[in-house]
């Protein structure tokens, strides 16, 4: 099984922190209706599992970004707390954005081993790195 590279669970979580942030707005909507108002239960059977869906998708990629982007201990603590809150994830994301959280860094290019290049060979009388050798005139 291959894993996911950087830029796609950073593109993943991006998408989680926003979709976190409202399925938490819609259940907060659902037990209002469903505590308050006394209308439906509906909004809660709907939006209960679909948040706690993102709520663990989001929560799952913030733990692999502290592993893959090597984040202090204090972001992943703050970017787990933040689900807490309604839309407090899309406040993380921006700000983990902001800080160079969610920036993949760029790796070095991977540079073909150059061959030296090859010397001419060396003529009688001529070492490499020496002064040449004097030419004497014919006898």
């Amino acid at each position: 099984m291959k894993l996911p590279s950087a830029p796609g669970v950073i593109r993943i979580f991006r998408i989680l922190a926003i979709a976190e942030g409202f399925s938490w707005a819609a259940l907060l909507v659902g037990m209002f209706l469903k505590w308050v108002a006394r209308t439906t239960e509906l909004g809660v059977e709907i939006a209960g599992p679909v948040h706690g869906a993102f709520f663990i998708a989001y929560g799952v990629t913030a733990l692999s970004l502290w592993r893959m982007q090597r984040w202090p201990f204090r972001v992943a603590l703050f970017a787990g707390l933040s689900a807490v809150v309604p839309f407090t994830t899309v406040l993380f994301e921006r700000w983990a954005d902001r800080h160079g959280c969610l920036t993949v860094a760029a790796e070095p290019a991977a540079e073909p081993a150059a061959e030296p290049a090859a010397e001419p060979a060396a003529e009688p009388g001529n070492v490499p790195g020496s002064a040449p050798a004097k030419e004497t005139a014919g006898v």
